[in-house]
């Protein structure tokens, strides 16, 4: 359908919704004035019309839900296009007010049109058939002798252009305000970007953990896998403790994973990390990568058990991508860890040799994701991560204040303190 017919339906539908209104005020008038007659005085009924506009923006006012159902009709009938248009009820009281203008409007220049458009074609008809039809001459009409010649047909086509038109200028009209009255406020801005920033910020933490949790599992299996087959033939006992940590490591695995698959169907509201491994499972972590025949030397300084639950979360997390960082890029070489808690920070510290090319070690395409991941997870409690290569040894270096304070979307989001992680010039992207 042509946008002007759509338009003309758009305008007759606030004619219909206004009649309610109109019908309320035709009973109030008569109670309130004695002598009205709405129903039968046209002056009476531009008065009951008037006055059911007040009542339409009071209506838009007390129901939030009417903006969506009006930018409905917009964007179906108007030809306004939907990024222009406001989405969800009018929460705010500002949206509100632009709503209730949209609503009068609307209904102030359907129910122009929709009187119009019943009243004036069938006038137009007698007059384009006054000169033709003697008994419509002849009939009690209240046409004046005027008309009965030329006149007649002109003037019904006139009458004809005359609804025409005012429906296309009103429908022009509706159509230019509209992204004005019923586009996003200010207020629905902010809240379509803290929207978006909460969903970027829920897809981050997704990936971060099925980065950590299964990236770990699956550089361990690699790293065991590959040694079991070179000395399959030739050492039998040890392939078989390399299956069986390759057995253990994806038996933990599949934990983890049901674990971070637990945040997509979290619907209670509880804190989606609340299951996640801990430092309490730290040495369970070292002995998968010790299996996996990485020499892993850890050192503690200060008590762990007492950290904040979700700083020996995220702890526990930066601590295994670190050993999978070495695993994946360095394989079987000593690693170094350290962590230390004093004033006020939980210090990790992890180091391994980089240089030159290690057997077991397979180069690996892209990467950098878990520096990234890394880097996120210590802003997110308002400290910081560096990694780089120095003098042939990788160092991964993360601070994390023991309150954890630095939590939410505003972190999340890259606007917090300041983290960093450099790639250095050692083995490449991890």
């Amino acid at each position: 359908m042509p946008l002007m017919g759509r338009r003309w339906i758009h305008l007759v539908l606030g004619g219909a919704l206004l009649m309610p209104f109109f019908l309320l005020t035709s009973v109030v008038v008569p109670l309130v004035v004695d002598g009205a007659d709405p129903l039968r005085d046209v002056g009476w009924q531009f008065v009951a019309f008037g006055g059911a506009l007040p009542l339409a923006a009071l209506a838009a006012l007390l129901f939030p839900l009417l903006r969506p159902l009006e930018v409905a009709a917009v964007r179906s009938l108007c030809g306004v296009p939907a990024e222009w248009l406001a989405e969800g009820p009018a929460v705010s009281w500002a949206a509100r007010r632009r709503t209730a203008l949209w609503f009068v409007a609307h209904l102030l220049a359907g129910g122009i049109v929709s009187g119009m458009t019943l009243s004036a074609p069938p006038a137009a008809v007698v007059l384009l058939l006054l000169p033709f039809a003697d008994p419509l001459r002849h009939t009690a009409l209240g046409v004046p002798d005027l008309f009965h010649g030329v006149l007649g047909p002109l003037a019904g086509l006139a009458l004809l252009a005359l609804v025409v038109g005012t429906a296309w200028g009103a429908g022009v009209l509706l159509g230019r305000v509209a992204p004005v009255l019923l586009g996003p406020t200010p207020a629905d801005r902010l809240a379509a970007a803290e929207r978006r920033a909460a969903e970027l910020a829920s897809r981050n933490r997704l990936a971060r953990e099925l980065h950590d949790a299964v990236g770990h599992a699956l550089s361990a299996v690699t790293l065991q896998a590959g040694a079991a087959r070179r000395v399959l033939d030739t050492d039998p006992e040890f392939a078989r403790r390399a299956l069986a940590a390759i057995e253990e490591t994806t038996r933990h695995a599949v934990a983890e994973l049901d674990t971070v698959l637990g945040l997509l169907r979290e619907e209670d509201g509880s804190d989606p990390a609340a299951p996640a491994p801990t430092l309490d499972g730290l040495e369970a972590l070292l002995g998968r990568t010790r299996a996996a025949g990485v020499p892993v030397e850890a050192t503690v300084e200060g008590p762990l058990a007492g950290l904040a639950p979700v700083v020996s979360r995220e702890a526990y997390r930066i601590v295994q991508e670190g050993l999978s960082n070495a695993l994946r890029h360095a394989g079987p070489v000593p690693v170094r860890l350290h962590l230390g808690v004093r004033e006020g920070e939980l210090l990790i510290r992890v180091e391994n040799p980089v240089a030159g090319a290690v057997a077991g070690a397979a180069a690996r395409p892209g990467g950098g994701r878990g520096l990234r991941g890394i880097a996120e997870r210590a802003r997110l409690l308002g400290g910081a991560a560096t990694a780089a290569e120095r003098e042939g040894v990788w160092r991964l270096t993360a601070r994390l204040p023991l309150t954890g304070t630095g939590m939410g979307t505003q972190a999340e989001t890259g606007t917090g303190k300041g983290a960093r992680a450099e790639t250095g010039t050692g083995t490449g992207e991890r």
